[in-house]
Protein backbone atom coordinates (compact mmCIF):
# COMPACT_ATOMS: atom_id res chain seq x y z
CA UNK A 1 0.00 0.00 0.00
CA UNK A 2 1.50 3.61 -0.97
CA UNK A 3 2.18 5.66 2.33
CA UNK A 4 -0.22 8.20 1.60
CA UNK A 5 -3.26 6.10 1.35
CA UNK A 6 -1.99 4.28 4.63
CA UNK A 7 -1.98 7.42 6.37
CA UNK A 8 -5.58 8.16 5.28
CA UNK A 9 -7.06 4.63 6.07
CA UNK A 10 -5.30 5.82 9.49
CA UNK A 11 -7.29 8.41 9.52
CA UNK A 12 -10.88 7.24 8.37
CA UNK A 13 -11.14 3.94 10.84
CA UNK A 14 -14.71 3.93 8.90
CA UNK A 15 -15.01 5.44 5.21
CA UNK A 16 -17.49 8.07 5.38
CA UNK A 17 -19.94 8.41 2.64
CA UNK A 18 -19.06 12.10 2.59
CA UNK A 19 -15.91 13.98 2.58
CA UNK A 20 -15.08 17.89 3.05
CA UNK A 21 -11.35 19.63 3.26
CA UNK A 22 -10.23 22.95 2.70
CA UNK A 23 -6.53 24.19 2.63
CA UNK A 24 -4.52 26.88 0.95
CA UNK A 25 -5.25 27.50 -2.50
CA UNK A 26 -1.98 26.02 -3.74
CA UNK A 27 -2.34 22.23 -2.39
CA UNK A 28 -4.15 21.89 -5.62
CA UNK A 29 -0.82 22.42 -7.52
CA UNK A 30 0.74 19.59 -5.64
CA UNK A 31 1.04 16.10 -6.51
CA UNK A 32 -0.33 14.71 -2.91
CA UNK A 33 -3.26 16.59 -3.95
CA UNK A 34 -3.46 14.53 -7.10
CA UNK A 35 -3.05 11.34 -5.37
CA UNK A 36 -6.05 12.20 -2.99
CA UNK A 37 -8.42 13.13 -5.59
CA UNK A 38 -7.62 9.86 -7.36
CA UNK A 39 -8.03 8.09 -4.04
CA UNK A 40 -11.04 9.50 -3.57
CA UNK A 41 -12.26 8.54 -7.17
CA UNK A 42 -10.88 5.16 -6.98
CA UNK A 43 -12.94 4.45 -3.97
CA UNK A 44 -15.96 6.14 -5.73
CA UNK A 45 -16.32 9.10 -4.54
CA UNK A 46 -17.64 11.92 -6.86
CA UNK A 47 -15.37 14.76 -6.47
CA UNK A 48 -15.27 18.54 -6.59
CA UNK A 49 -13.06 20.95 -5.59
CA UNK A 50 -12.11 24.81 -6.24
CA UNK A 51 -10.70 27.96 -5.18
CA UNK A 52 -13.36 29.74 -2.79
CA UNK A 53 -12.77 33.73 -2.79
CA UNK A 54 -14.12 34.25 0.89
CA UNK A 55 -16.02 38.17 -0.03
CA UNK A 56 -17.97 36.49 -2.66
CA UNK A 57 -19.71 34.30 0.88
CA UNK A 58 -20.16 37.25 3.19
CA UNK A 59 -16.24 36.66 5.01
CA UNK A 60 -15.07 40.40 5.06
CA UNK A 61 -11.61 39.06 4.19
CA UNK A 62 -10.12 38.55 1.23
CA UNK A 63 -9.14 34.83 1.94
CA UNK A 64 -8.78 32.44 -0.86
CA UNK A 65 -9.46 28.68 0.46
CA UNK A 66 -9.57 25.45 -1.33
CA UNK A 67 -12.52 23.76 -0.30
CA UNK A 68 -13.03 19.99 -2.06
CA UNK A 69 -16.19 18.13 -1.28
CA UNK A 70 -16.72 14.52 -2.51
CA UNK A 71 -19.81 11.68 -2.22
CA UNK A 72 -20.37 8.55 -2.47
CA UNK A 73 -24.35 9.76 -3.13
CA UNK A 74 -23.51 11.23 -6.69
CA UNK A 75 -22.22 14.79 -7.55
CA UNK A 76 -21.76 17.13 -5.06
CA UNK A 77 -20.72 21.00 -5.39
CA UNK A 78 -20.73 24.70 -3.59
CA UNK A 79 -23.57 26.30 -3.39
CA UNK A 80 -23.62 29.76 -5.51
CA UNK A 81 -21.94 32.82 -4.78
CA UNK A 82 -24.30 34.76 -2.30
CA UNK A 83 -22.57 38.08 -2.62
CA UNK A 84 -21.45 40.23 -5.51
CA UNK A 85 -18.79 42.87 -5.39
CA UNK A 86 -20.91 45.82 -5.28
CA UNK A 87 -22.77 44.18 -2.15
CA UNK A 88 -19.31 42.56 -0.35
CA UNK A 89 -19.10 42.98 3.35
CA UNK A 90 -16.36 45.63 4.69
CA UNK A 91 -14.19 46.19 7.51
CA UNK A 92 -16.44 49.04 8.59
CA UNK A 93 -19.59 45.92 8.22
CA UNK A 94 -17.85 43.82 10.76
CA UNK A 95 -16.28 45.91 13.38
CA UNK A 96 -17.53 49.73 12.62
CA UNK A 97 -20.02 49.88 15.88
CA UNK A 98 -17.78 48.52 18.25
CA UNK A 99 -16.15 51.08 20.91
CA UNK A 100 -13.39 53.28 20.88
CA UNK A 101 -10.65 51.86 22.78
CA UNK A 102 -6.84 52.85 23.14
CA UNK A 103 -3.95 50.60 22.36
CA UNK A 104 -2.68 48.48 25.10
CA UNK A 105 -6.06 48.78 26.91
CA UNK A 106 -9.62 46.50 27.03
CA UNK A 107 -13.14 47.43 26.58
CA UNK A 108 -15.25 47.81 30.47
CA UNK A 109 -18.14 45.93 28.72
CA UNK A 110 -16.05 43.07 26.50
CA UNK A 111 -12.66 41.99 27.77
CA UNK A 112 -12.27 40.72 24.07
CA UNK A 113 -12.06 43.85 23.07
CA UNK A 114 -7.88 44.02 23.82
CA UNK A 115 -5.11 44.98 21.79
CA UNK A 116 -1.65 45.48 22.28
CA UNK A 117 0.35 48.45 23.78
CA UNK A 118 2.39 50.16 21.01
CA UNK A 119 5.83 51.26 21.51
CA UNK A 120 6.03 55.63 21.27
CA UNK A 121 7.88 54.92 18.02
CA UNK A 122 5.21 52.45 16.55
CA UNK A 123 2.44 54.97 17.73
CA UNK A 124 4.63 57.08 15.21
CA UNK A 125 4.39 55.10 12.73
CA UNK A 126 0.68 54.58 13.01
CA UNK A 127 -0.14 58.02 12.90
CA UNK A 128 2.00 58.66 9.61
CA UNK A 129 0.09 55.86 8.26
CA UNK A 130 -2.89 55.64 5.88
CA UNK A 131 -5.96 53.55 4.78
CA UNK A 132 -4.89 50.75 2.19
CA UNK A 133 -1.12 52.43 2.22
CA UNK A 134 2.12 51.67 2.91
CA UNK A 135 5.72 52.15 4.99
CA UNK A 136 6.19 54.33 2.01
CA UNK A 137 4.20 56.60 3.13
CA UNK A 138 6.03 57.81 6.31
CA UNK A 139 9.23 60.03 6.99
CA UNK A 140 12.54 58.68 6.34
CA UNK A 141 13.19 58.42 10.03
CA UNK A 142 10.46 56.10 10.72
CA UNK A 143 11.54 53.16 8.50
CA UNK A 144 13.04 50.16 9.62
CA UNK A 145 16.33 49.21 7.81
CA UNK A 146 14.80 46.28 6.58
CA UNK A 147 12.50 48.49 4.44
CA UNK A 148 15.11 50.05 2.59
CA UNK A 149 16.74 46.77 1.39
CA UNK A 150 15.76 45.72 -2.19
CA UNK A 151 14.53 42.86 0.12
CA UNK A 152 12.02 44.58 1.68
CA UNK A 153 10.71 46.90 -0.94
CA UNK A 154 7.70 44.15 -1.88
CA UNK A 155 6.45 44.08 1.37
CA UNK A 156 4.51 47.33 1.55
CA UNK A 157 1.59 45.30 3.46
CA UNK A 158 4.07 45.18 6.86
CA UNK A 159 2.82 48.17 9.39
CA UNK A 160 -0.66 49.11 7.52
CA UNK A 161 -3.44 50.52 8.56
CA UNK A 162 -7.16 48.49 7.25
CA UNK A 163 -9.89 50.67 5.12
CA UNK A 164 -13.40 50.85 6.75
CA UNK A 165 -15.08 50.28 2.74
CA UNK A 166 -12.99 47.32 1.82
CA UNK A 167 -12.39 43.78 2.81
CA UNK A 168 -9.81 42.76 4.79
CA UNK A 169 -6.51 41.03 3.78
CA UNK A 170 -6.20 37.55 5.16
CA UNK A 171 -6.34 37.40 9.03
CA UNK A 172 -3.37 35.95 10.76
CA UNK A 173 -2.38 34.23 13.80
CA UNK A 174 -0.29 37.53 14.39
CA UNK A 175 -3.02 40.03 13.99
CA UNK A 176 -2.72 41.81 16.89
CA UNK A 177 0.95 42.75 16.52
CA UNK A 178 0.89 45.98 14.23
CA UNK A 179 3.80 45.01 12.28
CA UNK A 180 3.05 42.05 10.79
CA UNK A 181 0.28 42.95 8.43
CA UNK A 182 -2.45 45.10 7.69
CA UNK A 183 -3.63 44.98 10.82
CA UNK A 184 -3.51 48.80 12.06
CA UNK A 185 -7.21 50.09 13.02
CA UNK A 186 -8.57 52.33 10.31
CA UNK A 187 -8.63 55.53 12.47
CA UNK A 188 -7.64 54.34 16.02
CA UNK A 189 -3.62 54.18 16.91
CA UNK A 190 -3.39 50.73 17.57
CA UNK A 191 -3.37 46.75 15.98
CA UNK A 192 -6.79 44.64 15.82
CA UNK A 193 -8.38 43.89 18.94
CA UNK A 194 -9.46 40.09 19.71
CA UNK A 195 -13.32 40.85 19.37
CA UNK A 196 -12.17 42.42 16.31
CA UNK A 197 -10.24 39.75 14.57
CA UNK A 198 -13.18 37.02 15.54
CA UNK A 199 -15.61 39.63 13.86
CA UNK A 200 -13.76 39.44 10.51
CA UNK A 201 -13.44 36.03 11.30
CA UNK A 202 -17.47 35.85 11.39
CA UNK A 203 -17.73 34.53 14.73
CA UNK A 204 -20.61 35.48 16.48
CA UNK A 205 -20.34 38.60 18.31
CA UNK A 206 -20.95 37.66 21.37
CA UNK A 207 -18.91 34.41 21.17
CA UNK A 208 -16.53 33.85 24.26
CA UNK A 209 -13.40 31.98 23.79
CA UNK A 210 -12.35 31.54 27.69
CA UNK A 211 -13.70 29.97 30.32
CA UNK A 212 -11.72 32.36 33.17
CA UNK A 213 -10.30 35.82 32.64
CA UNK A 214 -6.56 33.95 33.13
CA UNK A 215 -7.46 32.28 29.12
CA UNK A 216 -7.08 35.81 27.76
CA UNK A 217 -4.08 36.21 26.32
CA UNK A 218 -3.44 37.58 22.79
CA UNK A 219 -0.57 35.05 21.73
CA UNK A 220 -3.47 31.60 22.72
CA UNK A 221 -6.30 33.31 21.13
CA UNK A 222 -4.24 35.04 18.16
CA UNK A 223 -3.21 30.97 17.68
CA UNK A 224 -7.05 29.91 17.34
CA UNK A 225 -8.72 32.62 15.65
CA UNK A 226 -6.07 32.90 12.88
CA UNK A 227 -5.75 29.25 11.96
CA UNK A 228 -9.71 28.94 11.95
CA UNK A 229 -11.35 28.49 8.92
CA UNK A 230 -13.60 31.63 9.05
CA UNK A 231 -16.69 30.41 10.45
CA UNK A 232 -19.23 31.04 8.01
CA UNK A 233 -17.10 29.33 5.67
CA UNK A 234 -17.48 26.21 7.29
CA UNK A 235 -21.31 27.20 7.62
CA UNK A 236 -21.37 27.55 3.53
CA UNK A 237 -19.87 24.05 3.06
CA UNK A 238 -22.41 22.87 5.53
CA UNK A 239 -25.25 24.26 3.53
CA UNK A 240 -23.71 22.73 0.43
CA UNK A 241 -23.63 19.30 2.15
CA UNK A 242 -27.54 20.07 3.61
CA UNK A 243 -28.57 20.70 -0.26
CA UNK A 244 -26.71 17.80 -1.32
CA UNK A 245 -28.27 15.22 0.83
CA UNK A 246 -31.71 16.80 0.44
CA UNK A 247 -31.48 16.22 -3.44
CA UNK A 248 -30.51 12.74 -3.31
Amino acid sequence: MEPFERVLQNHWRSEPDIVSMENVPNLANQTIFADFVELLQKNKYYVSHSTVYCPDYGIPQKRRRLVLLASKFGKIELIPKTHRPENYRTVRDAIGKLPKVKAGEACETDPLHLTTKLTDLNLQRIRSSKPNGTWQDWDEHLRLACHIKETGASYKSVYGRMAWDAALPTITTQFYNYGTGRFGHPEQDRALTIREASLLQTFPPDYDFYQNMDDITLNRLGVHIGNAVPVQLGEVIGKSILKHIEEI
